[in-house]
């Protein structure tokens, strides 16, 4: 069962850095966190770096669209030296759908892969916001400081890295149609959307919008072939769907994928 997230933000002070990680930090409850470098640079000035999480198997924090009731995940590189960008690689998530509430989320142990872009010599300090989850739902936060350059690879870390990566979707090969229209019918208040390809393992479809807003809800198959419906868990009347960019992350039985699509024009209510 759901509990309201707390008013309480754990902040913890900065811990000097060792190796290829950061100390832990106890965020929560039973819930520790730090953060994890592979300790090399490409020729192009990226690197990766990860959150680690270590949660009990009951204990979840939110994927980049958190759904109803998730807290987004925030990053803050101020203080940084050489630091130009950041990316965070989300995993495949697990859907939470609990009554009429619907997260996405991953429970217990797991790692988020961030690929930085870097400028010459470089520092990070990283203040870090998630929303962490079991009995009670906390806003936690924890500051880290590791230098990213000068220092030599971290296999095992680049292994724990390499681990989430492959959990990452990755975009769905071009030239390979996976969805077909994408229409808003505004009598049923439903995203309509046509699936072109049986490799769409379907019960592991998520539909959402370029920036998670508004929410859409599980998608349904339709009893008309090779079509799901995809409730909108939002009052639409001033939404405007029109070329609407919709984002599809799903398995497949050779893994994650993504892929982008539009909503046509709104079709007129009979």
């Amino acid at each position: 069962m759901h509990i309201a997230s707390a008013l309480t933000l754990l902040s913890l002070i900065a811990l000097p850095s060792y190796g290829g990680e950061t100390p832990w930090q106890e965020i929560a409850p039973g819930v520790q966190l730090r953060l994890i470098s592979a300790g090399k640079i490409n020729p192009d000035g990226k690197t990766l770096i990860g959150l680690e999480i270590n949660m009990p198997a009951n204990t979840k924090t939110y994927w980049r669209v958190p759904g109803d009731t998730g807290l987004l995940t925030e990053l803050d590189f101020t203080g940084s030296a050489g630091v130009m960008g950041h990316t965070i690689h989300w995993p495949f998530p697990t859907r939470d759908h609990t009554g009429d509430v619907l997260d996405y989320v991953y429970y217990g142990p797991t790692v988020l892969p961030v690929e930085l872009d870097l400028a010459g010599a470089a520092h990070l300090e990283l203040s870090a916001l998630l929303g962490i989850c079991s009995d009670i739902c906390i806003p936690a936060q924890a500051r880290f400081s590791l230098p990213l350059t000068g220092g030599k690879p971290d296999m095992a870390n680049t292994v724990r890295l390499k681990q989430a990566m492959a959990k990452v979707p990755i975009p769905w090969p071009a030239g390979q149609e996976g969805f077909g229209a994408v229409s808003y019918e505004p009598g049923d208040n439903l995203l309509h959307v046509s699936v072109n390809t049986s490799a769409i393992d379907l019960s592991s479809l998520i539909v959402t919008t370029a920036s998670g807003e508004p929410l859409l809800g599980t998608p349904q198959k339709s009893p008309e072939p090779n079509l799901v419906t995809v409730p909108i868990v939002a009052e639409t009347s001033e939404i405007d769907w029109k070329d609407q960019t919709i984002q599809f992350t799903f398995m497949t039985d050779l893994g994650a994928y993504e892929a982008t699509g539009a909503v046509n024009e709104p079709v007129a209510e009979q």
